[in-house]
């Protein structure tokens, strides 16, 4: 099967739109499943597209981009997956097989993203301190274009050229660059977890984060495990703190009621 050049650039903006979505209205949630279906769609194969997003799905299970990490981006390698598993005609295996490494190549140009991205955070700051409300807009609506040209552009090039350009892309790569990227990609989340805990009332639970730092580093408890005995604890605190709630009023009608009592009598 040929592509048509108007159903790469369909899917080309749906690249654009799906990553950009997750910052606006987050439907679509950047889940494989969703625009692998999408890609199918507009391929005219819709059972192979779901396949493929569905597959991919089940890879992300259990990951997270917490703190700013920068994981495999497999929404992205759903649609290069779902086409090129529908051009060839070589079924939902081979399409999943190419995605992989399609999600893998999205690390790297995620976190060149992130740092373009940061030209227009400092316009957006100049422009807070102005109370320039114009130039906040703007510039946050620009801010979106290097995250959707992160994926727009690679997924215009591999619809163009075809799946050799992944490969040659990934062989050709310099190991400076690609280790420098790595680099910078394992720093962006302690930054971010940073980031987060300076904001956060740290101070007043820190013996909860004692225990989930414990429970990960040196127990190697899995995140599932660590999320539910913090829930479990969430739940703990937030009784404890319904019940001094309810003892606060009990005291404060307590004493309402003294009072009206004392002025019964001294009347």
């Amino acid at each position: 099967m040929q592509i048509q050049f108007w159903q790469i650039l369909l899917l080309t903006f749906l690249a654009f739109f799906g990553i950009c979505e997750n910052l606006m209205t987050n439907i679509c949630a950047g889940q494989p499943v969703i625009i692998g279906t999408i890609a199918g769609i507009i391929m005219g194969d819709m059972t192979t597209g779901l396949v493929v997003g569905a597959t991919l799905q089940l890879l992300m299970l259990g990951i997270g981009t917490y703190g700013g990490a920068s994981i495999p981006d497999y929404m992205t390698g759903s649609i290069v997956g779902t086409v090129f598993a529908i051009t060839s005609g070589q079924g939902a295996e081979f399409g999943i097989a190419l995605a992989v490494p399609v999600g893998l190549l999205m690390v790297q140009l995620d976190i060149l993203a992130r740092f373009s991205n940061v030209f227009f955070q400092n316009r957006i700051e100049k422009a807070v301190d102005k109370l320039d409300f114009k130039a906040i807009a703007r510039n946050t609506w620009m801010g979106a274009l290097p995250w959707g040209l992160s994926r727009a552009i690679p997924v215009f090039l591999m619809l163009i050229f075809g799946s050799d350009l992944v490969d040659l892309i990934i062989k050709y790569l310099p190991d400076w660059l690609m280790g420098g990227l790595s680099v910078a990609g394992g720093l962006l989340p302690a930054v971010g977890i940073a980031i987060l805990l300076r904001y956060l009332p740290t101070k007043d639970y820190i013996a909860y984060l004692m225990i989930g730092f414990f429970l990960a580093a040196y127990l190697a408890v899995p995140m599932v495990g660590v999320a539910i005995i913090g829930l479990a604890l969430a739940i703990i605190s937030f009784r404890q703190y319904g019940a001094q709630n309810q003892n606060v009023v009990a005291v404060n009608g307590n004493s309402g009621q003294e009072d009206l009592v004392d002025g019964e009598f001294e009347d």
